[in-house]
């Protein structure tokens, strides 16, 4: 616990994610204004004692928005990266446990896949499924699915050799017990490590992916929905595009210093003294 606090990145990562998800979750229970609630006579207004974040050019409150995007951000990170966790390590546990035919079969197919740019992907399923909630995270989950594959792959390979492994194939244990029942829980670290940073580049993706149209729909607010349409009117009035500028680039940046403080504290952990 002493060494988590010494942690900068750990400690910095945390205290951002959690900051955000506390206004998130708060926006679950209170938001100054309704999202989508329209004002005529409050037109793209600054930072007042009415309406903290501002106003965008259909009169609705900035803030409560960003409250309320938050919440479809943090759900989209979940789901993504829950599912590709999933997939992407019951594939890498086949691909680094059986490196012949099915372990070579899995990587060029995960290879092939990580070739297809991020956003043409996206595109490729919002074309065919439509532009929605749905459409979204299951191309997102497609995407992080390589990125699993290739981090615990490498783990497994390494933890495969170790003797205590090659000790459950001679007492007569079965793969399927070895992978998930020894290999596994040794991999976890690793995974959580991966899904950390999978989770900043999820939200990230669906900020683009809405800022081109391609993600949450309107009037349902989304962070990068909001920077499109606050583009347009930027040189009138900023606020815009500040606040859910600032609440993607903390999310993003909390969650890679979090994976970056996590994969130090376990280093040092496993590190064997000199």
């Amino acid at each position: 616990m002493k060494k988590a606090f010494q942690n900068r990145n750990l400690l910095v990562g945390s205290i951002l994610v959690c900051f955000l998800l506390l206004v998130t979750l708060a926006g679950i229970f209170y938001t100054p204004y309704a999202p989508n609630a329209i004002d005529p006579n409050a037109l793209l207004e600054g930072p007042s004692i009415k309406h903290w974040g501002g106003t965008d050019k259909l009169g609705r409150d900035i803030l409560s928005r960003t409250m309320v995007a938050g919440q479809s951000a943090f759900l989209m990170g979940l789901i993504t990266v829950s599912s590709s966790m999933f997939t992407g390590v019951f594939f890498a546990l086949l691909a680094g446990y059986f490196q012949g035919g099915l372990g070579n079969l899995i990587m060029r197919f995960t290879d092939a896949f990580k070739s297809i740019p991020s956003l043409l992907f996206a595109m490729m399923v919002a074309a065919i499924l439509g532009r929605s909630f749905a459409s979204t995270a299951f191309a997102i989950s497609m995407i992080l699915i390589p990125q699993f594959v290739r981090m615990t792959r490498a783990v497994v390979i390494k933890i495969k050799e170790n003797e205590y492994i090659q000790w459950t194939k001679l007492v007569g244990l079965g793969s399927i017990r070895i992978m998930f029942l020894h290999i596994l829980p040794n991999v976890m670290s690793t995974v959580i490590i991966t899904a950390s940073l999978a989770f900043a580049e999820a939200v990230l993706t669906e900020a683009a992916l809405s800022y081109l149209g391609l993600g949450i729909q309107p009037p349902d607010p989304s962070w990068g929905q909001m920077l499109s349409q606050g583009q347009s009117a930027l040189r009138v009035s900023p606020w815009g595009v500040l606040l859910p500028g600032t609440m993607i680039t903390m999310l993003v940046l909390g969650f890679n210093l979090l994976g970056d403080g996590l994969s130090e504290l376990l280093n040092a952990r496993t590190a064997k003294p000199e």
